[in-house]
């Protein structure tokens, strides 16, 4: 069985992106659903290529039985249009750079991620960088909700 690549994007891919992978990661391995997937986070921009994610998003995560300290940030490179299966975007900026990079046959794969969240009544997941810790829970709660909403997705879309 093919594996379904999902690959989680922001800004710098050391707070929202490596947050929504950790967090896809836990529930995909509550559900013995590990073997499915081949998941990662990147970056549409440079900035903090090979660190680890912010400390306080780890913080945070951690509190929740997430763990993000093993992920180190990497900004997106053409080959991921091709690889992957889904490319979410955390915010309307990562989806246009995400949009205008990508060939055109594989913008169908670009989507929000808080899409699988509707009844947040958003579609940007905000950049926690420069607040202060309740940021971090924020994403934390809205990512915990899209991906249960993803993962029911592709359940009923039959790709599990």
């Amino acid at each position: 069985m093919k594996k379904i690549r999902v690959l989680f994007v922001c800004m710098g891919n050391i707070c929202r992106s490596p947050t929504a992978e950790g967090v896809f990661a836990k529930l995909l391995k509550e559900r013995d659903l590990e073997r499915h997937f081949l998941i990662d986070s990147a970056g549409t921009h440079a900035y903090h290529v090979g660190e680890a994610p912010d400390l306080r998003a780890q913080r945070a995560a951690r509190g929740r039985g997430v763990e993000l300290a093993h992920l180190r940030g990497r900004k997106v490179v053409m080959g991921d249009f091709e690889d992957f299966d889904f490319l979410l975007a955390m915010d309307d900026d990562n989806y246009s750079i995400l949009l205008n990079a990508c060939p055109e046959q594989y913008k169908d794969k670009i989507r929000y991620f808080l899409e699988y969240a509707p009844h947040l009544g958003t579609r940007e997941v905000p950049d926690p960088y420069y607040g202060g810790d309740y940021g971090f829970e924020r994403v934390l709660d809205m990512v915990e909700d899209a991906s249960e909403g993803f993962l029911k997705s592709l359940r009923e879309a039959g790709h599990l």
